[in-house]
């Protein structure tokens, strides 16, 4: 076979990638050489490889700096309405090669590199990725952002700078370990801190009413400290502001306590403040109520309204002197996204600056609160839902219980002159539940205190209007919208997948990029043998590529021409990856049934992480590498059937995997998977995908036609007219003998033999109590998976199938989601227009 050709051979043939001049070149190059002179004059005089990436990094970063002071400048003097999009994550990944990408300097930097003796590749291989987020939730959060710039939205995205984002995962005995991802120990070329910008975060305290007002008394303060990072639209001159907090200490932080002698100790405890920033709750779809999560949450809402309020007042660029103090127009010149309920408190947080401190009246207050804020849903799993002890909220931030409580009683008074006398509308509609324990549904707040409440997902937003917020969407039915979710085509085709953007490219030219609906354009194509030859070829580099690296990485090696049978999120009962393992078993015992039979070698991958203190995610991992222990060294399997966990799956590995593989797996539980993204980005990389009808599979369906996907198993309703009957697994597993086989072998230790009662919890779990009914799916899904089988023997109907797939892909892209935003909730207009790039003078 011949030798594929390297990335960088590919890119020069790729113009999408930005055509290298010479004048480019040489300027990347001298910029890149004093970079490192620099670095290299201050302490050492020997490079190392971390030396040029970051020469590099700062190359690219000089590229964005007047840029970005120009969009600002644009800004402020346009004065547009503003996007604030408040999330507590933000997982970006890395970001050298999406810069270089957004501002078409690739090829450019790729020639200079080449030309000074050094590998592009290599290089972006050190850098480390931003996790500052679990999975799907940040992930968007980061396409939002990319969208946003390039529709040239005055949009800024608001979070956490945690020390130490996602863990690493390793995998040891074949168990999941965790590790401190200290992201940050060798810098961030890609920050910028803005003391200047520093604010101040009040806790605790007391709440003092007098005839002047309300005031919130004795607090510890801490200080919010911005670091500010360039967000770049594609190649549009735009570069927006993603700003993260960082707590900070104040300089007399328990030094005034009266506490003689006690410095020393008052120093160390600084450390009490700023651990606020310190590190990344892991988890994924579920509500830990912790005190120091509530105070994350109460943090970045504090120091971001200050921020907003700051910018809304002045509106001149440079000039900081309050110049608006009418806040009537405030809704016409701010919105605020919540992404989930996670910065809700921005709704109490916004209603106490006005009333207490602009001294607008409540009613006022109110209208502005509402206008201004829009919420997000991303679950409707219950275990996922934020409900905060009241007590945790009298203690730590007792002003704001008070407003919540005015809110609630104004709004279930509301409620009771529309229902007179129905109390348990009342008490289902109240933001307090009353109990044991009385907790804050946060759901419930963000709903109420929003101009409009989204699902991510067709079906998901249904779901959220008839069963989740039933009683509010019928009291205002007009709130609730949908916006499905979408990914960015930069990273998730440009960037990942150069060989396939570039088969495209040739066909129908490179407006896809920014308008994704022109993939259509390949519907025509279906048939032609040049570009079904592309596709495949284009696939096959892609899994060798993939092959090579976790041979080089991991020390596995596998077959490049199996199946890519790949499964990637966070592990999760809801994502049923154990029926991925029953099937993967199944597998197994008909080849050792009959090994002569002809079979589709397949490679399966499974990859994600548990949360840390979730056992049954943490054994769903142990059973995927015990499995693959087993099938990967029997010899009568040899390579038909290899299973490989991929350690520490994040955004860079993502962008490895993806473009490799054939099969993408989608199974969760109907009515669970709120949307799903990597569904979405397997897509558009060319793999078929193997689905329940849930989340944004649904609209996948719609768009490619059901019969170009392979979609089994119950739907919605098949789902609840089972918990009616009442779910019985055993039923299952006494009628179906292949079944009965993978999950005895599962309890009798045969993939644990050293310890046979391994697994004893996962397989109680199955039969006893399964809320996600593994096996009511099982035989449509080892049914559906022989289809897949059968398709992926005729590699040309297969292609066409993945080329379907691509021209259907279109709706999926974040930019029409963003566009959606824009129109229907944020009342804003995208603009294709080009801000003048810093060389030229502006108009």
């Amino acid at each position: 076979m011949a030798k594929p050709l390297t990335d960088s051979e590919k890119r020069k043939q790729i113009s999408v990638r930005g055509i290298a001049g010479l004048g480019d070149v040489a300027e990347v190059r001298k910029s890149f050489n004093r970079h490192l002179h620099f670095t290299l004059v201050k302490d050492r005089n020997v490079a190392t490889p971390r030396d040029y990436f970051f020469a590099l990094a700062h190359t690219v970063r000089d590229h964005l700096v007047g840029r970005w002071i120009r969009t600002q400048q644009h800004y402020y003097e346009r004065d547009p309405k503003r996007i604030y999009y408040l999330s507590l994550e933000f997982y970006m990944g890395r970001t050298l090669q999406n810069t270089m990408v957004n501002l078409g300097l690739q090829n450019a930097c790729d020639e200079a590199i080449y030309q000074l003796g050094l590998d592009l590749e290599e290089l972006e291989e050190i850098e480390e990725d931003a996790g500052l987020g679990n999975g799907g939730l940040g992930r968007l959060a980061a396409c939002f952002l990319d969208s946003m710039a390039t529709l040239g939205l005055a949009a800024y995205g608001y979070g956490i700078r945690y020390e130490f984002g996602i863990f690493n995962q390793k995998i040891v005995n074949g168990w999941q370990v965790e590790e401190a991802d200290d992201w940050l120990r060798y810098g961030n070329p890609w920050e910028k801190a803005r003391p200047e910008y520093m604010l101040p975060v009040h806790f605790y305290g007391r709440v003092e009413h007098s005839p002047e007002g309300v005031k919130w008394l004795d607090t510890q303060v801490v200080l919010a400290m911005p670091y500010d990072t360039p967000v770049p639209g594609y190649r549009n001159n735009t570069v927006n502001t993603m700003r993260l907090w960082s707590a900070k200490a104040p300089n007399d932080f328990k030094l005034h306590d009266f506490n003689v002698g006690g410095y020393i100790e008052a120093v160390l405890d600084r450390n009490l403040a700023e651990n606020i920033s310190r590190v990344l709750y892991p988890n994924d779809n579920f509500f830990e109520g912790k005190e120091l999560r509530l105070k994350q949450e109460y943090f970045v809402v504090a120091a971001t309204l200050q921020d907003i309020i700051r910018r809304f007042k002045s509106s001149k660029f440079g000039c900081r002197d309050p110049v608006r103090t009418c806040f009537e127009t405030f809704p016409d010149k701010v919105a605020i996204q919540l992404n989930d309920t996670h910065p809700a408190l921005a709704i109490p947080e916004l209603m106490r600056i006005l009333v207490d401190v602009e001294k607008v009246d409540w009613d006022k207050a109110w209208e502005i609160t509402k206008k201004t804020c829009a919420y997000t849903n991303h679950t409707v799993l219950p275990e996922a839902l934020e409900r905060w002890p009241v007590s945790m909220f009298e203690k730590l931030l007792p002003r704001h219980l008070e407003i919540i409580y005015t809110i609630n009683q104004r709004h279930l008074d509301h409620v009771a002159a529309l229902f007179p006398g129905d109390v348990d509308r009342l008490r289902r509609m109240s933001v307090i539940e009353e109990g044991d324990c009385k907790r804050i549904n946060m759901a419930h707040l963000c709903v109420i205190g929003s101009h409009a409440v989204n699902g991510v997902a067709r079906i998901h937003s249904e779901i959220v209007k008839q069963s989740v917020f039933k009683d509010f969407y019928e009291l205002e039915p007009e709130k609730f919208q949908n916006k499905t979710n979408g990914i960015t085509p930069r990273r998730w085709l440009l960037l990942c997948n150069p060989g396939l953007a570039g088969t495209i490219a040739e066909k129908i030219g490179e407006g896809f990029l920014t308008d994704l609906s022109q993939l259509k354009k390949l519907l025509p194509l279906v048939d032609d043998e040049a570009l079904i030859r592309d596709v495949a070829k284009v696939k096959q580099e892609n899994k060798l590529k993939f092959s090579a690296f976790l041979e080089k990485e991991y020390k596995v090696k596998i077959n490049p021409s199996s199946m890519f049978d790949v499964h990637v999120k966070r592990i999760h009962e809801y994502k049923r990856q154990l029926l991925n393992c029953l099937h993967i078993i199944t597998l197994y015992n008909r080849i050792k049934k009959d090994p002569a039979k002809a079979f589709v070698p397949r490679t399966v991958m499974i990859g994600g992480k548990a949360a840390p203190g979730y056992h049954m995610a943490k054994m769903i991992i142990k059973l995927v590498t015990s499995i693959g222990s087993v099938v990967n060294h029997d010899p009568i399997v040899g390579d038909k059937l290899k299973v490989i966990f991929l350690e520490n799956y994040r955004v860079s590995l993502a962008e490895k995997v993806i473009p490799a593989a054939d099969l993408s797996q989608q199974i969760s539980t109907a009515g669970t998977e709120a949307s799903g993204t990597g569904n979405m980005k397997f897509m558009l990389n060319g793999a078929l995908t193997i689905g329940t009808m849930d989340g944004a599979n649904v609209e996948m369906a719609e768009e490619a036609g059901a019969e170009n996907l392979f979609i089994f198993g119950m739907r919605v309703e098949d789902v609840e007219a089972l918990d009616r009957k009442g779910y019985n697994a055993r039923e299952y597993y006494d009628r179906l003998p292949e079944l009965k086989q993978a999950v005895d072998q599962i309890s009798s230790g045969f993939f644990s033999p050293k310890e046979p009662d391994c697994f004893r919890d996962v397989v109680n779990m199955l039969l006893n109590h399964d809320r996600f009914k593994v096996f009511a799916d099982y035989e449509a899904y080892v049914a559906c998976q022989a289809q897949v089988d059968q398709l992926y023997r005729n590699p040309r109907e297969w292609t066409k199938k993945v080329i379907r797939n691509i021209a259907c892909s279109g709706k999926f892209s974040s930019d029409r989601t963003i566009t959606e935003y824009a129109r229907d909730i944020w009342g804003v207009e995208p603009s294709d227009l080009q801000i003048p790039p810093p060389n030229l003078p502006r108009d």
